[in-house]
């Protein structure tokens, strides 16, 4: 019984740090590198270097006519692992 609760314990602790939380870029090349580039450059959509709404727009929808109008398929923690990434882009 010991041996099941330290186990336990051990779980609980693992999934409570960073080792589970989302990965920007990799959502970012999945999800937004095939319109956006794999830098946020530009292809066959804008470049996102400099934005700041990138959070907003994937959880709350985009300007009118623009291919993110309705909410984005992430969670509001994916769009924030997304928007962290896109910071990062030189």
């Amino acid at each position: 019984m010991k041996r099941f609760t330290i186990v336990l314990a051990a779980l609980a602790m693992l999934m409570s740090t960073a080792a589970f939380a989302e990965d920007g870029a990799a959502l970012f090349k999945a999800k937004c590198a095939l319109c956006h580039g794999a830098n946020g450059e530009g292809k066959m959509g804008p470049a996102l270097k400099g934005k700041t709404d990138i959070s907003d727009v994937l959880t709350n929808g985009g300007k009118a006519k623009a291919p993110h109008t309705k909410p984005f398929n992430v969670t509001a923690d994916q769009a924030k692992a997304i928007a962290d990434y896109v910071a990062t882009l030189k």
